[in-house]
């Protein structure tokens, strides 16, 4: 019964994981939202640039998977850098975002744009 709101249920994912993620590259690159500037030449920089740029394209749904599965790259190396060493469960390592974005943006890289992006377009 649900069934026929999959495809308008997906695009608001995307289209949500996309907004959220991009605020983490804002907070990186222009200290907004509580954040605190990096330099671009700098790992953290580097992350803000794929947070944003890539929340981006999620967001609207242009090069959906590749963009979104660079994030989820990001977000596993963020993970085994900053968090698995400080424990071995997200819970204690304080991992969870980085872990759930990491297959968030998975499942969206293998299911593409889908409705409401500029890609099915």
């Amino acid at each position: 019964m649900l069934k026929r709101f999959e495809p308008t249920a997906y695009a608001l994912f995307r289209i949500v994981a996309g907004l959220l993620f991009l605020f983490h590259g804002l907070q990186k690159l222009l200290g907004l939202f509580g954040g605190h500037r990096v330099a671009l030449a700098s790992l953290p920089g580097v992350a803000g640039i794929i947070e944003l740029v890539g929340g981006v394209l999620v967001m609207i749904g242009l090069a959906t998977s590749p963009a979104a599965f660079i994030c989820s790259g990001e977000m596993a190396a963020a993970y085994f850098m900053a968090h698995q060493p400080r424990g071995g469960w997200p819970i204690q390592n304080q991992g969870e975002l980085a872990a759930l974005y990491c297959f968030v943006f998975l499942f969206i890289a293998t299911r593409g744009g889908g409705a409401l992006s500029v890609d099915r377009r």
